[in-house]
Parts: structure tokens; C-alpha cells; sequence
């Protein structure tokens, strides 16, 4: 089953930290963490963009909180409900993620509504962020308890960001719909920058999740590896499969060197989040081996698939289907076009 092994083990750092400035210290002992912070996208949001729609557009209130959901993406629980799971329910989490989200509408800005009120999918930057520092400040709504049910602190607390779907993805840079004069570099710094108001927040760990290899999920793959004509998340998509392919391939491995080099650069040169300790988890390693060696990992009635995917609807989302009623959903690493199961 993917979820459990590509995500459960995202605070165990001396696996799978590229940077640790407190290597050799307890920092990373799950024991020392109650709480776990979420910032992203569709990969990890569990209800704030259901919740966004089903309020005509409008934000969660401060003091909003948000229980397990199941009605999700990837077509179920989420991974970090899968860290909360095997950390034996010791840690309780704060999603921040919002489907559809980018790191900053200032780079990569993504219309929500088609109705033509200019409301932009919530970013990371501009609206998790601090939607988290709202909520420091205030009770649960309809209660006069904290919203953090244990206060944060700095050694008590784990941050994780993973962005860049849909940033690199169709819409954006794969398409050259950024923001004139912008960069992958500038969506990499964006990162950093969420970092910096954490860090000014009292955070001191974060957790950064690289960008999984896309070129490999179906919306993106070349004809050889089955990649998809027109889709739900694509209807009219180019012909030139290999073409979209090479040049996700590209923005992927790029971005992910960078965070490579960068991440160690601003936790240990230029000290830019001193006493903090900042880990890479390394997605694109692990999906890659997954795809590679599919029998390690996917375990359903059906054979291992990596190439295809459960969930199937047309382009206009008017039908919908699950390979196999549904029936074997440990056999795929994809739930649809985009998301992993």
C-alpha cells in the first residue's frame, strides 16, 4: 500500500534527512513532537478546500477545526493521518494544506472559481501561513479551549511543506502561465520564505518534502509509460506526450537540486534559521523505487500497477469509475491522473 510507505516515516530524520544541523542529538525523536503542522496542497489537504467551496468561496474563520477527513484526492486518508497512525496517535495534526494551492499567488497564481470572481486558489504564503498564526490566538470555535490542544513550542512541534504540483504543473510553469519575469527559482525561495515566518512563529523543525517525479504520473508520462490524452485535469491536451514529459523531468529534477544545495546552505552557511534543524524528505527517491520495484510495495488482489490508475472519469467529470469496483485499491500508485493512492 503506497501511503503508509511513502509517507509514515516523515519524522524519522536520520533516514531521510538530507540536512540535520543537530545530527547527532535527539532532535528527531518522535517522542519529543505532539504536534504536527501541514502546509500544501492537494497531496496532503483533507478538508479545507471542500470546506472553501461548500462556503461559497469563503475562508475558514479563525478557530476553525478541521477532524479527519476522508473525502480527499488521493481517494482517502491523507499521509499525515498515516504519521499520526504510526506514531500511535502521539502526535495530533493541523492541516494547513488546501487543495489546488501554490506556494505564492505572487508566482503562480491559479483562478478557483470560474464564475468570474477572480478568487484565487488559497496559497501557502498567502493564506496557510497565516491562517496557522490566526489560529494561535484564539479557542476553538463554539469552545473556550485553545485551538492547539498542547501549547506549541519549539522543541514540541514538527512543520512539514510539501508544494509544487501545481506550481511546475499544467496551468503554470509546464505551460509558461507564470507571472511574467518569474522563476523556478523564485517558487524555490517562496519555500524558504514560508520557512522564515515559521521560524519567526518559534518554529526550529521543519520537515520539506521535494517534489515527487511527476513525469512519471499519468497526466504527465510519455505515450511509452501511458500517459493520458485529454483529462479531467487537461481536457484539451497537447499531442506531443514526450515533450510535456522531458520538460516536467526537467523542472522536477531541477527544482529538487536545488533544495538539494539550498537547504544545507541556509540551515549550516548562512545559519538562515539558527538553532532550528531543517530535514529533505525525499519523495522523488521514494516514488521512483516504488514505480521501479512495484511487488516491495503495492500489495492488492490485482497485479501491481503503476502505470495506470484507479479512479476514471471524462474530461468533464460527468462519470466516474473505479478499476475493479474498487475492490483492490493496494494495487495502484496512482488514485487518478495526478494523485497517488
Amino acid at each position: 500500500m503506497l501511503r503508509p510507505s511513502l509517507l509514515t516515516f516523515s519524522l524519522a530524520a536520520s533516514a531521510l534527512a538530507a540536512v540535520l544541523p543537530k545530527a547527532r542529538g535527539p532532535v528527531w525523536n518522535v517522542a519529543n513532537f505532539d504536534s504536527l503542522v501541514t502546509f500544501g496542497d492537494s497531496y496532503t489537504d483533507e478538508n479545507r478546500l471542500s470546506y472553501i467551496i461548500q462556503n461559497n468561496f469563503t475562508l475558514p474563520p479563525a478557530g476553525t477545526y478541521f477532524p479527519e477527513g476522508l473525502n480527499t484526492a488521493s481517494g482517502g486518508r491523507t499521509w499525515p493521518r498515516f504519521v499520526v497512525q504510526y506514531t500511535d496517535e502521539q502526535l495530533e495534526l493541523y492541516d494547513y494544506a488546501v487543495s489546488g494551492a501554490v506556494c505564492s499567488n505572487t508566482i503562480t497564481p491559479r483562478n478557483l472559481s470560474t464564475e468570474g470572481s477572480g478568487f484565487l486558489f488559497p496559497a501557502v504564503l498567502e493564506y496557510e501561513v497565516p491562517a496557522f498564526l490566526a489560529d494561535r490566538g484564539t479557542a476553538r470555535n463554539g469552545t473556550d479551549q485553545t485551538y492547539f490542544s498542547t501549547a506549541l513550542s519549539a522543541s514540541n512541534a514538527v512543520y512539514s511543506i510539501w508544494i509544487g504540483t501545481n506550481d511546475l504543473g499544467v496551468g503554470l510553469f509546464l505551460t509558461d502561465a507564470q507571472i511574467r519575469g518569474k522563476t523556478l527559482s523564485d517558487y524555490t525561495e517562496c519555500i524558504y520564505r514560508v520557512f522564515d515566518e515559521l521560524y519567526a512563529a518559534g518554529g526550529r523543525a521543519f520537515v520539506l518534502f521535494n517534489n515527487a517525479p511527476l513525469n512519471l504520473a499519468p497526466l504527465y508520462a510519455n505515450d511509452t509509460l501511458m500517459g493520458v490524452g485529454d483529462n479531467q485535469y487537461w481536457e484539451r491536451k497537447p499531442e506531443n506526450h514526450t515533450a510535456i514529459a522531458e520538460k516536467m523531468h526537467e523542472y522536477v529534477t531541477s527544482t529538487n537540486t536545488i533544495f538539494r544545495y539550498q537547504s544545507p546552505y541556509e540551515a549550516l552557511i548562512a545559519k538562515r534559521y539558527p538553532g532550528a534543524s531543517l530535514a529533505v524528505f525525499n519523495v522523488w527517491q521514494l516514488m521512483s523505487d516504488i514505480y521501479d520495484n512495484p511487488m516491495v510495495y503495492l500489495n492488492g488482489t490485482q497485479p501491481a500497477n503503476v502505470t495506470g490508475y484507479e479512479h476514471h472519469c471524462t474530461p468533464d467529470q460527468s462519470s466516474c469509475t473505479l478499476m475493479y469496483n474498487g475492490t483492490s485499491s493496494d494495487s495502484f500508485m496512482w488514485y487518478d491522473e495526478l494523485h497517488p493512492r
